[in-house]
């Protein structure tokens, strides 16, 4: 994940400890949502009586979470952002894009108070069980975006006290002038151009993709009735107001509570018996580490940075090449996102509306097809370098052990599909069962779990989580005003223009795709792309749980290629290996995972007769 990260300087004590009080806050609210669902699915199966209002206090929880998290991130520079030539800059050069971005955030942070209080003020709802109005739920965006300019007045690094006040009104004359003289500078254009143009534009420049969206949104907006500007806050209120995003959360705890608490050691320690032996078998013991993991995390960054940690060490005393070890490292961790619950399968079923059960099944065997073309690849290389085949195959014995501490951690995956598919708990409920089935091991059963390390997990997982959702939330008023142009169905009818070839489509599709993810991270190209182009693929008669998977598939593939390559990024540095030895290395391992895709692209019975069989 790349992120902003300018030159630090010690801000002033009231600045850290509003900080500190508000990542503290988060965080709670966050494992209070959690509580709160794991008490329906008890109440459901123990007690046999559902209660009515757990799913919208879930909900409100994790809504007041995501936006006070929001400033937590902008404060410490931690927001996605696409990294591509800042860091080549001068140090001046540098310093000012840094005022440039703290502009650009102050205008977004001021459209969301402004245009959020005046979205509160007009809802008169409130919410069917608890009894509370929703102007409470939506008063998350403007407090959010309140506290996060109040962050944006502590001074810039090597500039004046006032240096951050002065950008904050900087942002505030940004706003009027957008709003005021944008309705007659993009009168000729429509809004889905203007909103293309100056998004992209600003997540180039480098600026957080969510304020690159709420910006890009509200000046779509600009030329339409002022009222239409109410949108963007209308929107980004209600597209986390969903039960299905909060397993998002949930899996990314549970992946966080693995790592500290023991669980991750003791799947490594199992591939190591089961397939350390042959050629290149620590590389095949990487692999399965990282299919046991991806049945159990669903976060490639958290799995990368783990196993990487790890076994990145061990490869290279075993006499592989580091730069081989993290390439193989970060290739394998892509598996989180294409094996159930993979975090992209979630996001795309919440975008697309379809069955995450049913994505969960349908990807099984293209995931598993991935780990096997990566496992060919790692034994062709591992042949042809001398890798591995020193260590002596494990007795009997010392696998029965092994199988016998990881049990708890196998038994994870079983629960999560098997639990979805069989209608036991929704993906939220088993994103929380998850989280509480790692913390039960990591505290009685492994016994890693410490309150040090637990604290700074849960503070890790709400960041991860925050900087996701955040992207989701800006990424909706994106989605409607293409819905409202009717964006979708003119770029359909176009590529029917172009091909009536469903196949020939889906290539062309996998290409734009392939590009996309050389630029925007997973999770943003997603939001962008799908409300785009999942109307486009089902009018030609496309699956959308099949297209899900591709996307996934593709997408996750420009997490291992240059210039964005987060993952790469996140091996090479847990690995103390060179990025761009890595981005060499990696090279065979992207081919194998090109050739399934093109497999799951041409023939779409790979993932519909597991879902026509077993899916629910």
């Amino acid at each position: 994940m790349d992120h902003v990260t300018p030159s630090q300087s010690a801000p002033a004590l009231p600045y850290l400890a509003l900080n500190k009080l508000l990542e503290s806050i988060a965080v709670v609210l966050m494992l209070c949502a959690t509580a709160v669902v794991v008490l329906q699915v008890f109440c459901r199966y123990i007690l046999n009586a559902s209660l009515p209002w757990p799913e919208e206090a879930a909900q409100f929880l994790f809504v007041w979470a995501v936006f006070l998290g929001m400033a937590v991130l902008t404060f410490r520079d931690r927001h996605i952002a696409i990294s591509l030539f800042v860091p080549k800059l001068s140090e001046k050069s540098q310093a000012i894009h840094h005022v440039f971005v703290k502009v650009a955030t102050a205008i977004g942070c001021i459209v969301l108070v402004v245009h959020g209080i005046d979205f509160m003020n007009r809802t008169m709802q409130v919410l069917p069980a608890l009894r509370i109005p929703l102007r409470y739920l939506f008063m998350a965006v403007p407090v959010g975006s309140a506290l996060t300019l109040l962050f944006l007045t502590a001074p810039i690094p090597g500039l004046r006290w006032w240096s951050g006040i002065a950008s904050v009104l900087a942002g505030v004359i940004g706003y009027y002038a957008l709003r005021e003289v944008g309705g007659t500078l993009f009168v000729e254009a429509s809004s889905t151009t203007i909103l293309m143009i100056v998004t992209m534009l600003l997540i180039f420049a480098e600026v957080p993709i969510v304020y690159a969206l709420v910006i890009g949104s509200f000046a779509g907006l600009t030329p339409l009735p002022p009222l239409m500007l109410v949108t963007v806050t209308q929107n980004m209120s209600g597209a986390l107001n969903s039960f299905t995003l909060l397993a998002i959360p949930f899996f990314i705890l549970a992946a966080a509570v693995m790592n500290v608490g023991g669980i991750t050691v003791r799947i490594v320690d199992l591939a190591y018996h089961l397939v350390g032996h042959f050629r290149g078998g620590l590389a095949q013991a990487n692999i399965v580490t990282n299919v046991m993991l991806a049945g159990v995390s669903g976060s490639s960054t958290a799995d990368a940075s783990a196993t990487a940690k790890l076994l990145v060490p061990e490869m290279e005393k075993h006499g592989y090449g580091r730069p081989f070890s993290c390439a193989l490292t970060a290739a394998s961790s892509t598996l989180a996102n294409m094996i159930p619950p993979g975090l992209g399968l979630i996001i795309y079923a919440a975008l697309a509306s379809v069955s995450v059960g049913a994505l969960f099944i349908g990807t099984i065997v293209p995931g598993l097809m991935v780990a096997l073309a990566l496992s060919f690849v790692a034994w062709v290389i591992s042949v042809r370098s001398g890798y591995g085949g020193t260590k002596d195959r494990s007795s009997g014995g010392e696998k029965w052990q092994s199988l016998l501490l990881a049990t708890p951690a196998l038994c994870l995956p079983v629960m999560i599909v098997g639990g979805v598919r069989f209608g036991i708990f929704t993906a939220t409920e088993a994103g929380a069962m998850a989280f509480v089935f790692a913390l039960l091991c990591g505290a009685f059963i492994y016994r890693g779990l410490t309150a040090a390390n637990l604290s700074s997990a849960f503070r890790e997982a709400v960041e991860d989580t925050v900087a996701v959702a955040v992207i989701i939330a800006a990424a909706s008023p994106f989605a409607w005003i293409l819905t409202f142009e009717q964006t979708p169905q003119k770029i359909a009818e176009w590529l029917a223009a172009l091909t009536g070839n469903k196949i020939l489509l889906l290539l062309l599709i996998n290409l734009l795709l392939i590009f996309v993810g050389l630029f925007i991270e997973m999770i943003a190209a997603m939001v962008i792309l799908v409300p785009i182009l999942v109307p486009v693929v089902v009018a030609a008669g496309v699956d959308p749980l099949q297209f899900g998977i591709i996307i996934v598939m593709n997408l996750v593939i420009g997490a291992l290629t240059p210039p964005l390559g987060v993952l790469v990024f996140t091996t090479a540095r847990v690995g103390g290996a060179s990025s761009m030895a890595v981005f060499r290395a990696i090279l065979p391992f992207i081919a194998a995972q090109v050739v399934v895709l093109l497999l799951v692209t041409m023939i779409p019975q790979i993932t519909l007769l597991p879902i026509k069989f077993f899916g629910p």
